[in-house]
């Protein structure tokens, strides 16, 4: 990777509690439609210079990737589906704009077979991930929230996903156990 060092140890994600993650992507399915596909294939590095211009909108990291000549996507590392939601929902920022084109032209029935979008969003709990990185610089969900020695978290993986910060374990000690069709003291 041009730019970054690799670590000559293994290191794991230094995130801690849930995970917001985003996959975001386009399908090419008529190379010859370019006036179609060649604006949505350009919309993306737009929207991550916007956010990456207003690191409080919530992107973290992001990763391009592609699946095929014909498919391309990026997996986003947010600090929360809230900051994601608003981000896609906020008038004032591109990706905004951009729904409201490829709407208004899908609704003419203009961009109908030429290009595929889709996305999918996680949030992924803590101890419901877990990552190592051998001889590599920051990746991933690494890049996004830090790396930390292995040892921090566990050699094995799943001493990695038994892994729980302070902030969660002290969550999850507030929480109270009810039985089913039992109401909690005080109620």
């Amino acid at each position: 990777m041009p730019g970054k060092s690799a670590t000559a140890t293994r290191t794991t994600a230094a995130a801690e509690g849930d995970v917001t993650v985003l996959l975001i992507g386009m399908r090419i399915n008529h190379f010859w439609a370019v006036h179609h596909w060649l604006p949505v294939f350009l919309a993306m590095p737009r929207m991550l210079r916007e956010l990456a211009k207003d690191p409080e909108r919530g992107l973290l990291s992001h990763v391009l990737l592609t699946a095929s000549p014909r498919t391309y996507y990026v997996v986003q590392y947010w600090e929360s589906k809230e900051k994601l939601y608003k981000y896609a929902h906020s008038p004032d920022m591109f990706h905004h704009r951009a729904w409201a084109v490829i709407n208004r032209k899908e609704r003419k029935g203009q961009v109908r077979g030429h290009v595929g979008l889709w996305h999918e969003a996680y949030v992924v709990p803590e101890g419901s991930y877990e990552s190592i990185y051998a001889d590599m610089p920051a990746f991933g969900l690494a890049a996004a929230h830090g790396q930390v020695p292995l040892e921090q978290r566990g050699k094995r993986a799943r001493d990695r996903f038994a892994y729980r910060s302070d902030n969660a374990a002290g969550k999850r000690a507030e929480k109270k156990v009810v039985a089913p069709g039992k109401a909690p003291d005080g109620v």
